[in-house]
């Protein structure tokens, strides 16, 4: 990457909602001093750096920012693009940097030659991603009519306002650089009663904070230590990259460290990864997370290991990362870090998951610490009883076109999970609500520990858990909003392709906008559970007692998320089932979702239904797609449109 500047001057680039514009701007023409253009918001990580680049974990990343991004569907900037261009400023709108947690975006940019990026918002671990590898952020448009006047914008500016923590850490030049100097001093704080009500985030987090010597905080952020850390093959190259190879014996903790391999065990049916021959690439990926888990002689959940050497290749993984560590190693009242926005799908046992970027998990292998912004809580109450054929990917659907969430009010908040229809949630269930707080724009998700807790954890692992009832929220506690939702007013919901925010009732979408569908997939970690698995059975056993199959032309895929919820398949009798009804069904790994396998579309004219979290351009192949819970997406599979489980039966029954 270039050197850290003192001061940024142009070119600038806006990534406005104008594809020609934006060819323009790369040609040499300037729109400083203009009236701004309408900028795309929601620009995805995935869209500043898309997937099948992800085989770089260097300097080479710099030939591919923005490849991904898609305006009026044309992807107009090309490879190496904005190198050529000489681009030193970008400019966008609102929730900049959503999605992902890959460090590679930030990564991307810098050894591009970006060093300044100006938004509306961001995102939190896009920002914080930025700020670890020396990369500027700013919300202050000001800065704009600065550059248009030749004054260029010093590191003081766009540190103003920030909070001191983010500034030592710009100023350092980096988050490792600054982790050496101060972290591993860190030493652990008493926790002390409080009188004051405290949220279950606050509780956790008090338990688990240590104090920096020389460092003053202020009240927006705390270091604390971290109980687990885990990383998965995408990162790791990078994450040994920036350490700098460090020998075994260097790592903190390192029995506390688990790594997967759970993206990449099918991407030799990746139509993306065999066309544009980065197979060869994806190798190297897995070879240096194995190496990185040898020497330092790591936890290891990889490629399945029940078949001979040379059918591994061809069986799935393990299990994704997040699934895992949920149903065999978290526990209540922990803190954990992870290497995937998704990481929070363990707060389903109550324990606060952050997911973070490379240079952040580097900082925590080396130090076992890691900052965390003391966000506000938010609490979302489900009273009631949910509708027979309505699951928790319907209600965060719901909660996610919501207008102030649509605005928002969720970026940076922890969410928290409360009321009977909750309460009455399976942990399955309940991963579906945190899992997705990614894309609620939330830091974390959490749901209070409590008798479904206690049943999950003797049952998935056979040990009974300490005393729960500590960890929940005082009576009394402050919250950002509470959010009161009835649980007998929902029905089935999707999202429209683009974006998980854009979702409706599906029964308010008229049947003329109800899509052909080509693909339907279920699986992923949000929804390859036990509880997903029960939901797709059930309709298909249904489908099965009264002769109905597969719509013509349409592909049902099923993955599991891990081995043990393909055990448990198994031993249920599910997968007679599946194969009486013509399902294709896959060994665990994250797949379609991460467009690494069998599921994704490869034509732009497909559509797809899928369950899982999010659908931003080019996530799972060119093609639209739909998100759905498990119900409607087997429903739509039966139908060959959109449809819900109700709609199918009433159909089959008129």
């Amino acid at each position: 990457m270039n050197t850290l500047p003192e001061a940024v001057c142009g070119p600038v680039l806006f990534l406005c909602a104008d594809a020609q514009q934006l060819r323009q701007q790369l040609a040499g023409a300037s729109l400083l001093g203009q009236a701004r253009p309408v900028l795309r918001d929601d620009v995805s990580t995935d869209e500043i750096i898309p997937l099948p680049a992800m085989v770089h974990f260097d300097a080479t990343l710099g030939r591919y920012p923005y490849t991904g991004l898609r305006v009026q569907a044309q992807h107009p900037i090309g490879d190496n693009a904005i190198a050529q261009a000489g681009i030193r400023v970008v400019v966008g709108g609102k929730r900049y940097g959503k999605g992902s947690s890959r460090e590679h975006a930030v990564v991307a940019e810098r050894s591009a030659g970006v060093q300044l990026v100006i938004a509306e918002s961001f995102e939190r671990i896009y920002r914080q991603n930025a700020d670890n590898v020396g990369l500027w952020t700013s919300t202050d448009f000001s800065l704009l009519d600065q550059l248009a006047r030749g004054e260029p914008v010093r590191r003081e500016q766009v540190l103003q306002g920030r909070d001191p923590l983010a500034q030592r850490i710009v100023q350092a030049g980096g988050l490792l650089a600054f982790g050496r100097q101060a972290l591993r001093q860190a030493q652990a704080v008493a926790a002390s009663p409080s009188a004051q009500a405290r949220t279950l985030f606050e509780k956790i987090i008090d338990a688990h904070r240590v104090q920096v010597p020389g460092l003053s905080l202020d009240a927006s952020v705390a270091f604390v230590r971290v109980d687990q850390r885990f990383i998965h093959e995408y990162y790791t190259g990078m994450i040994d990259h920036l350490l700098g190879h460090v020998p075994a014996g260097g790592l903190h903790e390192p029995a506390s460290v688990l790594c997967f391999e759970d993206h990449l065990s099918y991407v030799h049916e990746s139509p993306v990864h065999v066309n544009q021959g980065l197979l060869p690439l994806v190798n190297g990926l897995s070879q240096a997370h194995r190496a990185f888990v040898r020497r330092h002689g790591l936890t290891h959940h990889g490629y399945r290991h029940d078949l001979p050497a040379g059918d591994a290749r061809n069986a799935g993984s393990q299990g994704i990362s997040h699934a895992m560590m949920t149903e065999r190693h978290a526990q209540p009242g922990a803190l954990v870090v992870g290497t995937d926005s998704h990481t929070p799908h363990l707060g389903a046992l109550g324990c606060v998951a952050l997911g973070v970027g490379s240079t952040d998990m580097a900082n925590a292998l080396l130090t076992g610490v890691v900052r965390v912004p003391l966000a506000p809580s938010l609490l979302v109450r489900v009273n009631g009883v949910l509708p027979p054929g309505v699951m928790a990917k319907d209600l965060v659907l719901q909660l996610l076109a919501r207008d102030d969430v649509r605005a928002g009010a969720g970026v940076g908040k922890v969410f928290e999970f409360t009321g009977a229809a909750v309460q009455a949630m399976s942990v399955d269930e309940r991963a579906t609500l945190t899992n997705m707080c990614a894309e609620l724009g939330g830091l974390t998700g959490l749901v209070a520990p409590d008798a479904e807790t206690e049943r999950f954890l003797t049952q998935r692992r056979g040990v009974a858990p300490a005393d729960l009832s500590v960890w929940c929220s005082d009576p009394g506690a402050t919250y950002a909003q509470v959010m009161d939702i009835d649980a007998a007013q929902l029905s089935p919901w999707v999202a429209r392709p683009g974006d998980p925010g854009q979702g409706l009732a599906l029964q308010a979408l008229p049947e003329a906008e109800r899509p052909r569908v080509d693909l339907a997939y279920g699986g992923s970690c949000t929804a390859g559970k036990r509880s997903d698995f029960d939901a797709y059975h059930a309709v298909l056993a249904w489908a099965q007692a009264r002769g109905l199959r597969l719509a013509e032309g349409t592909t049902l895929l099923l993955q599991f998320g891990t081995e043990d919820v393909q055990a448990y398949c198994e031993t249920q009798g599910y997968l007679e089932t599946f194969a009486a009804m013509g399902v294709r069904v896959l060994h665990p790994a994250c797949g379609a979702c991460a467009n690494c396998g069998p599921g994704v579309s490869t034509r732009a004219d497909q559509v797809t239904v899928s369950a899982i979290n999010r659908n931003f351009p080019g996530r799972s192949g060119p093609g639209q797609v739909w998100l759905a819970s498990p119900y409607t997406v087997v429903a739509s599979a039966l139908a060959g449109r959109l449809s819900s489980w109700a709609e199918l039966q009433n159909l089959v029954t008129a």
